[in-house]
């Protein structure tokens, strides 16, 4: 018999699977592609701020010759908003990058990783990745139980994650109670603090992360330009903490992992405060929109500090499927998340005033369907 290739935690691992693009839904459906609504990925329904679209039209010029491998312009621009030195920042492409490199770059084959259910679907699988041990801590209230998590870490725990706010669920964690969880993480577990949805905290639940960061050097904060910054098709993230865990990274890192035209509009958008605040103001109104909707339909949602809803369409097993086919007939794309062990939910990105009202609309539409069988 051949030997199978590859090692056995490899072919364990389930591809990540994203949401449908709108090219994908048309073709199977038969739907012009234009009256297609995507609230599957938790893009900014903005799109991409004219400052990036400005920046990148200047950079085309560039593009015979390779990106700046270090990304200098961009490292200085975020060390300036952020007031530490390059040198504690790691590029990547896309927040994802970082999330992979760091389980390569702090996990030997055979320790553990902490995460929590129903956490970011990408955690197990770099876990998986270089072979680690998943300790998986249950869930309170669809969020992290920080207190089991700390309580979860072994002699063997080498890396801990955790998202604030969480994907898929919307959960947060007030900074205090994260601070004393950092705190009490042994020194040589590192803690992956991902806050890819950060930006649209409301102004009383923000914290100073970035300054956590000089104070505990086994702490890596994470962010991404996809979400509030509308940078998601261009793939760039960042990672700020201190050298000792920075140099691990970019020892891994790929010398060309940031595109030139990423680099260009990063800069741009990092500091384009108007089209930030539009994004955070258009994104509380919907969410008001589309929780008063749920609480007329009578409709369990889970409260959310990000740019989505989780919400439970049904009471069965199938019931998240079968809204969302429903949805895709009507030319709505959502999120299943039947992954990550709640088959009965679907999450909704926040859109448009009018995309969030195609959504609602086609929702009740679906929930009216009876149920096969």
């Amino acid at each position: 018999m051949t030997a199978s290739l590859g090692p056995s935690y490899v072919r364990a691992i389930a591809p990540y699977i994203a949401g449908k693009p709108i090219s994908e839904v048309a073709r199977e459906f038969g739907l012009e592609e234009a009256s297609i609504v995507k609230l599957a990925s938790n893009e900014n329904p903005l799109g991409m701020p004219e400052s990036a679209q400005r920046a990148m039209a200047q950079a085309i010029a560039d593009l015979g010759r390779y990106p700046d491998s270090n990304g200098f312009e961009l490292k200085a621009a975020l060390a300036a908003r952020y007031g530490v030195p390059a040198e504690w920042i790691t590029l990547g492409n896309g927040s994802n990058d970082i999330l992979e490199l760091a389980a390569h770059a702090f996990v030997e084959n055979g320790q553990a990783v902490v995460f929590s259910q129903y956490s970011f679907a990408v955690y197990a699988l770099a876990t998986q990745g270089v072979g680690a041990r998943a300790i998986v801590v249950p869930a309170v209230r669809y969020g992290h139980d920080l207190d089991a998590m700390r309580a979860a870490i072994d002699d063997d725990t080498r890396l801990v994650f955790v998202a604030n706010p969480n994907n898929p669920t919307g959960t947060f964690v007030d900074g205090p109670t994260l601070e004393a969880f950092i705190d009490k993480v042994p020194r040589h577990v590192v803690v992956v603090l991902d806050e890819a949805y950060t930006e649209y905290l409301s102004a009383h639940k923000r914290y100073d992360s970035i300054d956590w960061v000089r104070r505990y050097p086994n702490l890596l904060v994470s962010r991404t330009f996809s979400k509030a910054f509308g940078l998601a098709g261009l793939r760039i993230g960042f990672a700020i903490a201190k050298p000792e865990l920075t140099d691990l990274l970019n020892r891994l890192r790929q010398p060309f992992n940031v595109n030139t035209l990423a680099q260009a509009a990063a800069v741009a958008a990092l500091n384009d405060n108007a089209f930030l605040q539009k994004s955070a103001a258009l994104n509380a109104q919907g969410y008001r929109l589309l929780i008063d909707a749920f609480d007329r339909l009578g409709l369990e949602y889970v409260p959310s500090e990000g740019n989505f809803v989780l919400v439970r369409v049904g009471s069965d097993d199938e019931a998240g499927a079968r809204v969302n086919l429903a949805l895709l007939k009507q030319a709505v794309i959502v999120r299943p998340v039947h992954n990550y062990g709640l088959p009965q939910w679907l999450r909704v990105t926040i859109g448009l005033p009018q995309e969030n009202e195609a959504f609602l609309a086609a929702l009740q539409k679906a929930l009216a369907e009876p149920a096969a069988g």
